[in-house]
């Protein structure tokens, strides 16, 4: 471990993330947390089980199902390319030629499909304001897909071949278009977007045990959670059962690689992504450039300044075994909030600046980056639905106490 905190600051982030484990029947049966800055690692603990009804510990080495925290490494591969000219962000005659599924593409208005008003980019899928929508955040999605329905976890292309739900570039929508970014980078580059990432960032960072098809290892995989409304737990099927089970190169090959949400990870190797960026694409642990200073700044540029209040209008749960209601993304005041190139940036009431970046996976995963102060970490469980009350607590608590402990001058 590079640089660890303190070790009264140590024990206090384990005896929360401990107490937070301590009923495996009502409260998080397993977690993993860990905090990086520029230099790499400085804090990791696992506590409690590997599932609801199991008697095997959760470890560091367990392997989760991140679900949209693949979207940040989806907008690393797809930046990559932008730096080297290969794609353009704004370029729409180029996104129509490599996925001509989007040069005709509907949006849904009232319950009807009607021609879209303009023309997508590469900028709108990485900042959710092409139109795209999720099913299970978007009730009138949802009920036109009826009663077959779009599966956005099916290991299939179908599972995203939905219409628009806005006008591209009239309004923020979380959706599949990072999906569509990661179909762009395929079709440009002839690889699958896993291999991409495992030559171009998995590598160069010296990263094991991310992939889209974990098959060979779920000896280590968390088990996936859910929540009854009365607050206990049971134990479900996990969303990607198609990545799950490839059992030969035909079946590999034809499993889609969701850019959105296919990803597996080790908490402590996706860290090793943020520590990077932290350190403005430049890896601490092989020192190995992945992006340039600039192309990171991009990133973490608001990209959506005409809509600061679009994490305030609330998500409804459309689907309620994947998600809770949502009042608001992030609370934060009245303050302006803002998009980069796959996440949010929002200030908070922990301590991190208002410049921080953070995102989230449906089962109650959620990293953040602040580059202002140094810090950032990801915290890591296997619960539906979204939203969990108990999950975005102690994710508050730790990131809160880092924090206090930065301006106490005891990290």
């Amino acid at each position: 471990m590079t640089n660890a905190l303190s070790a009264p600051i140590q024990s206090l982030l384990r005896s929360k993330i401990d107490t937070a484990c301590s009923n495996t029947q009502t409260d998080i049966p397993g977690v993993v947390f860990v905090a990086v800055d520029k230099n790499g690692e400085r804090f990791s603990h696992a506590s409690g089980k590997r599932g609801v009804g199991s008697d095997e510990p959760m470890t560091l080495d367990s392997i989760f199902s991140i679900l949209s925290c693949t979207k940040l490494v989806t907008a690393i591969a797809c930046m990559q390319l932008v730096e080297k000219g290969v794609l353009s962000l704004d370029d729409p005659d180029q996104v129509e030629k490599l996925s001509w599924e989007l040069k005709d593409i509907k949006v849904l208005q009232d319950g009807k499909l009607v021609e879209k008003k303009n023309r997508i980019t590469l900028r709108m899928l990485l900042s959710h304001t092409a139109g795209f929508g999720y099913t299970f955040f978007h009730e009138e999605l949802r009920d036109f897909s009826y009663p077959v329905g779009y599966d956005e976890f099916s290991g299939h292309l179908t599972g995203v071949m939905q219409p628009l739900v806005h006008h591209p570039g009239e309004a923020w929508e979380y959706g599949v278009g990072i999906d569509w970014a990661g179909i762009l980078l395929e079709r440009v580059t002839g690889l699958k977007l896993g291999e991409y990432m495992q030559k171009n960032i998995f590598e160069p960072l010296g990263i094991d045990n991310i992939s889209f098809s974990p098959s060979n290892h779920t000896a280590k995989l968390a088990y996936m959670n859910s929540r009854s409304p009365d607050g206990k737990l049971s134990a479900r099927d996990h969303l990607l059962n198609r990545s799950l089970n490839v059992g030969s190169e035909d079946d590999a090959q034809r499993l889609f690689h969701s850019g959105g949400a296919g990803l597996f990870a080790q908490p402590q190797q996706y860290a090793k992504i943020l520590s990077t960026l932290l350190n403005n694409g430049v890896s601490p642990h092989s020192n190995r450039q992945i992006l340039r200073k600039e192309t990171v700044d991009e990133m973490f540029r608001n990209q959506i300044p005409k809509f600061p209040n679009f994490g305030r209008k609330g998500v409804p749960a459309a689907k309620p075994l994947l998600t809770n209601p949502i009042p608001e993304l992030y609370p934060n005041g009245e303050k302006p909030q803002g998009w980069g190139l796959s996440f949010m940036i929002t200030g908070g009431a922990t301590g991190r600046s208002e410049s921080t970046g953070y995102w989230a996976g449906l089962a109650n995963l959620f990293w953040w980056m602040d580059r202002e102060k140094g810090i950032g970490g990801i915290i890591c469980t296997q619960i539906l639905p979204f939203a969990d009350l108990k999950v975005v607590k102690l994710w508050a608590e730790l990131e809160g106490t880092l924090y206090a402990a930065m301006s106490e001058g005891s990290l």
